[in-house]
């Protein structure tokens, strides 16, 4: 079925949002397949916020301090995102791990970035962890989130060369590039029904 209106996506980030300005930016051509609705933040003052604001998007921070665990936290959030009728979840630079609360209400609708060629390299500073381990190619993932950590069905990913003199900050900065190029694209695919999973396998149709 050919959809009439844009995919209602939501985004979570902690940070400085710039995969965020990203998807931001190719939402602004009118023919790009999804809209972003809200913003989510587990930090007041995250710039990814601000990037929101911005851009004309709803900008929504929620207190960890006010809930009394992680689960009633994410049912809070999972409430916020269905009463704006998201459809897909992006986590983009979202530092919190999320609970089976908020994975079971968006199973197979929520996608997460990460900077490594998973499933190499999971967890945080994955750049750190391949220039440590002295591999030469690195790069990003986009994939399906569950219940573990960057364990999820991968959708696409793009490979970076690591070179001589790499530093973390260096290969990080190259990475980002092709961040800000895949995820967006995903969310093209995501929003024109071209993305089946079967299995741990995702399917694109071409």
């Amino acid at each position: 079925m050919t959809r009439t209106e844009p995919l209602r996506v939501g985004v979570l980030a902690s940070g400085r949002g710039s995969n965020l300005q990203a998807i931001l930016d190719a939402t602004r051509d009118p023919a790009y397949p999804a809209r972003v609705v809200v913003v989510v933040s587990d930090r007041e003052r995250a710039p990814a916020l601000d990037r929101a604001r911005a851009g004309g998007v709803e900008a929504l921070w929620l207190d960890p301090k006010a809930f009394s665990d992680r689960e009633s936290f994410d049912a809070a959030l999972v409430r916020e995102l269905e009463a704006r009728r998201v459809e897909l979840m992006c986590h983009a630079g979202y530092m919190r791990i999320l609970s089976g609360v908020y994975c079971r209400a968006f199973a197979g609708r929520a996608v997460n970035i990460h900077p490594s060629l998973l499933p190499a390299f999971p967890g945080l500073h994955a750049q750190r962890q391949a220039i440590a381990h002295g591999v030469k190619v690195a790069g990003v993932t986009v994939h399906f989130s569950d219940e573990g950590v960057d364990t999820g069905p991968i959708i696409a990913q793009a490979a970076v060369a690591v070179l001589d003199g790499d530093t973390e900050d260096s290969l990080a900065a190259r990475i980002l590039v092709e961040e800000h190029r895949l995820f967006p694209e995903v969310i093209r695919l995501v929003a024109e029904g071209r993305v089946s999973v079967e299995g741990r396998a995702v399917r694109i149709r071409r």
